[in-house]
């Protein structure tokens, strides 16, 4: 049975879905002031996991993913509503293709923050009328924790034509033309578009302010203790010892590092670490993970990867199966799953060292169910090799993979007669073009690329 971490209770849970058979889930989606970054590409991508594998499991998901579109970073220069819309409509339509280069499953909703102020506007009112929030002496709505005297946060802020700063006056509202607080929105949304929220989450910098003061609002607006049962926060990416940030300057975007990196290679890297833990951003580790990539589409190239080979009742290697569901219920184990692979991948080459072919692609296929699963090998393999990011090394008016091949089997045979000075010569020659080589016993050569 499924396991998840619960940010809140601090433990593992078993998972029970308040329906049966079907699974809301909601998470905070991004603020849109810039490009997305691979810190936004982490939290997306284990959500993406999240919801392909309570679908293998069997469940209904309706998934929600929020878009804070209004926010005073976005709105500092912005001249009128018109110019509001065109920046935020570019911002997101460049989300949306980082996404879909990912190959992101779709939420079902998408909402905007623009799209529902004046819902926002009558749950504000609702917090006036119920005493758990005040004006304060600029016109700014907030929010009173009747509680903790130092705990208030906007609820709409008020933006004045006063500030010469401020070019775009906002929304109209009973107090005022500004815009609603960061707080309230996802409070709002996440409330109307799902009654009742099984899993909701986002990276973990949003678990303090933002989704503690969700709670406090839930509870005031829509008398909710428990509106959420399982809260699921995804570890930051850092880099230089700090999380990327655009404040930091050490933030990379998502389209920049797709210009170096297959999507596959930047994916597999957010997962190498586990999900709830920190990952550093290092070039050498993806790199690394570049060369495992390879060597995963490698393994697979010249099999059968017909889903058929799996019917008729065939229940080999189901150990593995079983492996991999064993590691996905515990909180989504995703380094662990990654060491079947590798297991996996040794007895593919093994097999087909021995020329069983049909093994090796009943094997390849169900690899590459498992994988897709968490989102990996779903591109087409041909396209995979034909991409220059992966195949970077240049020999002269020769068949790139005919060479290697031929080149390998001619240092075998030197390895056999013992001729070992041959044999590093041309170990070297291949590492100087970017082919690495990984010697097996009964003098098994594998290869990958970096």
């Amino acid at each position: 049975m499924l396991k998840i971490f619960n940010t809140f209770s601090k433990k593992k849970e078993i998972f029970i879905p308040k329906n049966k058979n079907k699974v809301n889930i909601y998470v905070c989606g991004i603020t849109i002031s810039d490009y997305c970054h691979i810190g936004h590409g982490r939290t997306f991508y284990f959500f993406d996991i999240l919801l392909r594998y309570l679908k293998f499991l069997g469940y209904k998901c309706n998934y929600v993913r929020n878009i804070t579109d209004i926010s005073s970073k976005l709105i500092n220069n912005i001249k009128n509503i018109n110019n509001f819309k065109i920046l935020s409509n570019s911002m997101i339509n460049a989300m949306n293709n980082d996404f879909l280069n990912l190959n992101f499953l779709k939420p079902n909703f998408e909402p905007k923050i623009s799209d529902n102020i004046n819902l926002i506007i009558f749950y504000i009112k609702e917090l006036l009328i119920k005493n758990y929030a005040f004006i304060d002496n600029f016109g700014n709505v907030l929010y009173k924790d009747k509680k903790k005297k130092n705990n208030n946060f906007i609820l709409w802020k008020i933006i004045n034509n006063r500030d010469k700063k401020k070019k775009f006056i906002g929304w109209n509202s009973p107090w005022g033309n500004g815009i609603p607080g960061w707080h309230i929105g996802c409070c709002v949304l996440s409330n109307y578009y799902l009654s009742n929220i099984d899993i909701h989450g986002g990276g973990f910098d949003l678990l303090f302010p933002h989704h503690k003061n969700e709670i406090l609002l839930s509870k005031c607006i829509f008398n909710k203790k428990n509106f959420v049962s399982y809260w699921i926060h995804s570890g930051l990416v850092i880099y230089n010892n700090y999380k990327l940030s655009k404040s930091f300057n050490n933030y990379f975007l998502i389209n920049d590092l797709l210009k170096i990196y297959h999507p596959d290679v930047i994916k597999y890297f957010l997962m190498s670490t586990h999900y709830r833990k920190k990952i550093f951003l290092n070039f050498d580790k993806l790199n690394f993970c570049k060369t495992i990539v390879n060597k995963l589409y490698f393994s697979i190239k010249d099999l059968n990867l017909d889903i058929n080979l799996l019917k008729n009742d065939f229940k080999g290697f189901i150990e593995f199966d079983d492996y991999f569901i064993k590691f996905m219920n515990d909180d989504f184990n995703i380094p662990k799953v990654y060491n079947i692979i590798f297991y996996m991948i040794n007895e593919i080459n093994r097999l087909k060292k021995k020329s069983n072919y049909f093994l090796a692609s009943k094997l390849g296929v169900k690899m590459k169910n498992l994988l897709k699963i968490i989102g990996l090998l779903n591109f087409n393999i041909e396209d995979y090799f034909k991409n220059k990011k992966i195949l970077n090394i240049k020999f002269v008016n020769y068949n790139i993979l005919n060479k290697i091949k031929k080149l390998i089997k001619i240092r075998n045979i030197a390895r056999l007669k013992k001729k070992w000075n041959v044999a590093d010569y041309i170990r070297e020659k291949l590492k100087k073009n970017n082919v690495f080589l990984i010697d097996y016993k009964n003098n098994f050569t594998d290869w990958y690329l970096n």
